[in-house]
């Protein structure tokens, strides 16, 4: 009898793994950070190899912790990190340079190239995205321009790109299949959101060979079967979706018009639209949410590059804490920030001003400001990118409610009510806020049959917990108009 659903959630700075029970509970987890790689000035890379290493042996430990049989997995649900971008050698499956992660800016000269040739409706009316260095397409045209021999090895069919859940399909299935689901497909710049077809127009003005590219599928459905000897047995790939549209399916958002936010090492606000693609004005996204068989259901999305990020800085770069958990703490120390703002644009800015040039800014220090209330600087930074996310939307789209939350940072009590009382509205937060792996999960196991489909999901339940505001009006718009300053200081304004 098959008890389990295997869910493997590669994320930027960590591989996970969990199995799931037919109650939507985790069974087990298991997570294993890997290394970052940052060759240049807003550069940041992955050995591929790593990636996969590290999550294979997630999946083994979190097994082998549970005291699974792998024939009791029903199914493998993949979600990822999107957009990062991985070319290997068809024959010998070796990459041929790490893996470009989706917060590297090195291709934003060619996108102000192909910005200064008045393509940006081009490009937003077939793919729904922005040109920017974020998506995968420039990644892609930058390796085959840059590593030696590459682009020769490409045009002879030798070589094969794909995002993360591409790369770890390919390897588990033995290099048997080639394929990502549609929402990755979605973010790469190269597929036509309407047509749901890579398109050639695009492919050809960024010179890029269409045998590069793998076949797309739903994101709930038959992809391939694990060889056994990854996991001990031949289990079937069953689903599949980049991480913030499983977040989304994750957090049941089903209906159009709901709403989540995920707090990971980036941000990301997304909209159910339903069955049409919205547009957006105000540097929003649109995206594909998920694909089950032939219906398609869309997203508009806000994606801000650094969110919890920002915490792991304060730890590895700034030596400020020695645990997440101790932000919390130190941010409630002391009554505010005294003025100190941070902008944490690492890698440029996201939604909506994407702007890949601007960098990391700390704004109103003075002698009182100390270790607390930068930390609580760092924290409340989160808050602030989320209200301008929020904000843009509702530009388009008119007030929305309640916001549903998720990712490691949203167990940080304190942002979730400084999230609320910027947003001046209720946060809910599930019990389970590993909301990216257990919508892998629901897609594997509606696909596989392990669940009956969205209705049985829905009445598996769940208990949640709501943050409301209590800010006072005046508070919050003296603290907005600091923020707005600090962006512009960021932005190379003053």
């Amino acid at each position: 009898m098959k008890k389990y659903i295997l869910s493997l959630d590669q994320g930027t700075t960590s591989s996970r793994a969990v199995l799931f029970e037919k109650n939507g509970r985790a069974a087990g987890v298991s997570q294993l950070e890997y290394t970052q790689i940052y060759p240049g000035n807003g550069w940041v890379e992955h050995d591929a190899n790593e990636i996969f290493s590290s999550q294979l042996e997630a999946a083994r430990d979190v097994i082998r912790k549970c005291g699974a049989s792998p024939e009791e997995i029903a199914a493998v649900g993949i979600t990822n990190q999107r957009e990062t971008t991985i070319l290997w050698d068809k024959n010998t499956g070796e990459p041929v340079c790490n893996a470009i992660v989706w917060q590297c800016r090195r291709t934003s000269d060619i996108c102000e190239g192909y910005k200064a040739q008045g393509l940006g409706k081009f490009f937003r009316d077939k793919t729904g995205l922005l040109i920017d260095p974020y998506f995968s397409a420039t990644k892609i045209k930058w390796i085959l321009d840059n590593v030696k021999g590459v682009r020769e090895r490409a045009e002879k069919g030798e070589i094969l790109f794909g995002t993360v859940d591409c790369w770890l399909i390919w390897k588990l299935t033995g290099g048997k299949v080639h394929a990502t689901d549609m929402t990755n497909a979605s973010r790469t710049m190269l597929f036509n959101i309407h047509s749901l077809e890579w398109d050639r127009e695009i492919l050809g003005l960024l010179g890029i060979p269409a045998s590069v590219l793998p076949e797309v599928v739903p994101s709930s459905g038959e992809i391939g079967v694990c060889v056994p000897e990854m996991l001990g047995a031949e289990i079937p790939i069953t689903g599949c979706a980049g991480d913030q549209q499983a977040a989304l399916f994750g957090q049941r958002c089903f209906s159009r018009g709901d709403v989540k936010n995920t707090y990971g090492t980036g941000g990301f606000l997304l909209m159910n639209t339903g069955k049409e693609p919205a547009v957006s004005s105000n540097g929003l996204l649109t995206t594909i949410g998920w694909a089950i068989g032939d219906e398609v259901t869309y997203a508009l999305e806000g994606s801000v590059f650094i969110a919890g990020a920002v915490v792991k800085w304060l730890r590895d770069e700034m030596c400020m804490i020695s645990s997440a958990a101790e932000s919390e703490k130190l941010a409630l120390s002391v009554p505010d920030t005294e003025g100190v703002y941070i902008v944490p644009a690492f890698t440029g800015l996201g939604a909506p001003y994407w702007k890949p040039d601007a960098r990391g800014v700390i704004t109103g220090l003075t002698r009182a400001a100390g270790r607390a209330h930068i930390v609580r600087a760092a924290l409340e930074a989160i808050a602030y990118e989320t209200y301008d996310v929020l904000h843009a939307m509702e530009e388009d789209v008119g007030r929305l409610g309640t916001i549903r939350v998720d990712g490691g940072a949203s167990a940080n009590d304190f942002l979730m009510q400084f999230q609320a009382d910027i947003l001046d509205r209720e946060i809910t937060r599930p019990e389970n806020v590993e909301s990216t792996a257990i919508g892998a999960a629901f897609l594997a196991g509606i696909a596989c049959g392990f669940w009956s489909g969205i209705d049985e999901i829905v009445s598996l339940g769940g208990s949640f917990e709501k943050f409301s505001p209590v800010m006072k009006r005046s508070v919050r718009k003296t603290k907005l108009a600091g923020w707005k300053k600090a962006v512009a200081c960021a932005s190379g304004g003053v």
